[in-house]
């Protein structure tokens, strides 16, 4: 329970949408997003949101970098109030 409180943000990815640049996972400074195993119809390996946060690591803080630098906007990005 400790740890959901860490979380102040929460990023939705649009995997059909997702071309697979990983330019969201290289700023991510929390490391909170990774690639999926499972490609996208139109074949490319999407990025997935980590969701839950071990005690050892920082959860999401809403920064929005990732949906800054994603070339097909396919990151949405909530922060919590």
């Amino acid at each position: 329970m400790a740890a959901q409180k860490k979380a102040k943000g929460k990023i939705k990815i649009d995997r059909e949408r997702c071309k697979g640049c990983y330019l969201c996972i290289q700023v991510c400074p929390n490391n909170r997003i990774e690639t999926e195993k499972a490609l996208n119809k139109k074949g490319y390996a999407p990025v997935r949101f980590k969701e839950e946060v071990k005690d050892n690591e920082k959860g999401c803080t809403g920064c929005a970098q990732c949906a800054t630098v994603c070339p097909e906007v396919a990151i949405e990005v909530y922060r919590a109030k």
